[in-house]
């Protein structure tokens, strides 16, 4: 992160997977990092990675689909740190089935997270860098953005990522704020375990299903997304903007 100014980052599902990686690698470059999961109590190992390397953390816990939690959660990093400069909006969940089996709360619940939780953080957030004319807002897509059997929910949610994020790139421009998306293919996390074992799998074998499916014939990791997201958080990267940048080995190309 190319200035002698320490940035503030907000990473929401920041307590394992993509999120914690995300908030580890913006605080090895310089930031100090909000980690934030539903409970506050859930963050600690993150922060303690953070904490223990000589970086700086706060533990935050918000449902990002509650409006005043989220509001608080931020105003009061704001409040620790001085500002909030960046924000990584990672948190989610998944309730894959088949259309004719997916219940009106698989649909909500997916939707509120996902995209209700973007909004609401974002919105949060962007008064912040609004004020200080300065801003990096990154939103976690997915290449089932694209389409893929048994996740309508999650498919919708993720697309709807791409039109939020480009359409926020227009209004936030003008206040220096860079807005993009990072759209991973497979990342071996828990969540890719349970739909492992969701389907009759075991993790490695749906690791190597996917790896022979990929162009460069591995899985992803966490670290491979963090690595994409620190650069669209710097200022590197400040005449990008609307991008929707897929992080997945080439599987979209090879689709």
């Amino acid at each position: 992160m190319a200035t002698s100014e320490q940035r503030v980052a907000l990473v929401t599902g920041a307590a394992r997977g993509i999120g914690a990686a995300v908030a580890r690698r913006l605080a090895s470059d310089g930031a100090a990092v909000g980690v934030l999961d539903l409970e506050e109590s859930n963050c600690g190992a993150t922060v303690d990675a953070i904490t223990s390397a000589g970086g700086q953390a706060l533990a935050l816990g918000a449902d990002v689909s509650n409006a005043d939690q989220i509001t608080a959660a931020v105003d009061r990093l704001a409040k620790e740190f001085g500002s909030v400069d960046i924000l990584v909006n990672n948190a989610g969940v998944t309730r894959d089935n088949l259309l004719f089996k997916m219940t009106e709360q698989d649909w909500d619940t997916v939707i509120a997270v996902h995209l209700k939780g973007a909004f609401l953080t974002t919105k949060a957030a962007q008064k912040h860098m609004v004020a200080r004319k300065y801003g990096k807002i990154v939103s976690l897509s997915s290449i089932s953005a694209l389409g893929n059997r048994g996740q309508a929910n999650y498919s919708a949610v993720k697309a709807g990522l791409q039109g939020f994020t480009r359409t926020l790139a227009i209004e936030l421009g003008p206040f220096g704020i860079n807005v993009n998306a990072v759209a991973p293919g497979f990342i071996v996390t828990d969540m890719t375990d349970d739909t492992a074992r969701r389907v009759g799998v075991t993790p490695e074998q749906l690791q190597q299903a996917a790896a022979e499916a990929t162009p460069v014939r591995r899985v992803g990791y966490p670290e491979d997304i963090a690595n994409a997201i620190a650069f669209l958080t710097s200022d590197e990267s400040s005449f990008i903007t609307g991008q929707v940048l897929y992080v997945d080995g080439g599987r979209k190309m090879a689709s």
